[in-house]
């Protein structure tokens, strides 16, 4: 019995022996077995799958329902099949992700980039922009993948932008990817937490980061792909998960130039918790509370008060200041 009941995912029976499986029948037994396993988007997985493996476009599988699928690519789609069915995510099976206009490595050294980030960095994006000052530099803390300073680096007006992260292993992912997008010489990365990479002198015009903000007793109520396979010490940082936030908007204004700005990802429930931290920080303006796509409160930002932008925290319609 299949979960979603559609008619793609009706099990169908292996072909005869001698036969070659078509692109449709394994794609249908695939899903059908993906259901039965409980992987969420089993219809979708089994195509990018296949479509790893054949080397086409996942949509150029349905021009091609009839193609016999050979022995050698069966062998070779049957343990990412088997994979996805122990709810590795995709974007480590495939080894990749598109990240707003980046196509990255993905693996387990680092979190998988998720489209709440993407919001992350337009929310910066879209208030440099309009700032008429040269020069700009951006601290990236948590960099994970380089998902956040690679973007940056790439669509913004940044002279420089700077990754930091506690894990040696992702900074070396994110040097894989800084260099796969050609950014490596936008984009320093360094190793260390929080602040700590920061070098005496140095100030930034914008500091973000999607920290790891998981509560401990949250962690067993996520999904497997996340669970059990993303980086633990990426996700929760211990106790209510409020840790890493804390020390990031205690120590902020020591790096933040005058009217620069502090971008924060946050998970549920926090960013009222958050806001309510900076209103109570010196040196910072009101703080203003972004939604994601789910219209969840996912992003709080805020900036440092001076005379760098005429009105850092304006943005775009449907945006609301921080409940006081």
């Amino acid at each position: 019995m299949t979960r979603s009941g559609s008619a793609f995912s009706v099990p169908v029976d292996p072909p005869p022996p001698g036969t070659p499986w078509t692109v449709l029948q394994l794609l249908r037994w695939s899903s059908s077995y993906l259901d039965e396993k409980g992987v969420p988007g089993s219809r979708l997985d089994a195509e990018h799958l296949l479509a790893s493996i054949l080397g086409m476009d996942r949509l150029q599988l349905y021009l091609h329902f009839d193609r016999p699928v050979s022995q050698r690519e069966l062998e070779r789609f049957k343990p990412l099949l088997l994979a996805r069915a122990r709810r590795k995510p995709i974007q480590y099976i495939l080894g990749r992700t598109g990240f707003r206009e980046l196509e990255l490595k993905t693996d387990s050294r680092a979190l998988i980039p998720r489209p709440e980030t993407e919001l992350l960095v337009e929310a910066v994006l879209e208030r440099v922009r309009g700032w008429d000052v040269g020069g700009l530099r951006a601290l990236d803390v948590g960099t994970g993948s380089g998902a956040i300073a690679l973007s940056l680096a790439l669509e913004g007006p940044f002279e420089r932008v700077v990754g930091t992260d506690s894990s040696r292993e992702a900074l070396e992912l994110a040097a894989e990817n800084a260099e796969a997008c050609t950014l490596q010489e936008r984009v320093e990365l360094r190793w260390g937490r929080a602040f700590d990479p920061v070098r005496e002198g140095e100030s930034y015009h914008v500091v973000v980061s999607n920290p790891p903000y998981v509560a401990d007793g949250e962690l067993e109520g996520l999904e497997p792909e996340v669970r059990d396979w993303e980086p633990r010490e990426a996700l929760a940082p211990g106790g209510d998960g409020l840790s890493v936030l804390r020390e990031l908007v205690r120590g902020a204004g020591a790096v933040l130039e005058h009217g620069g700005l502090l971008a924060l990802e946050v998970g549920s429930g926090q960013a009222e918790v958050v806001a309510e931290w900076l209103r109570g920080a010196p040196g910072f303006g009101v703080p203003v509370v972004l939604k994601d796509h789910s219209r969840h409160d996912r992003i709080v930002v805020a900036s440092r008060t001076g005379a760098l932008a005429s009105d850092v925290n304006a943005g775009p319609p449907g945006e609301r200041p921080a409940a006081s």
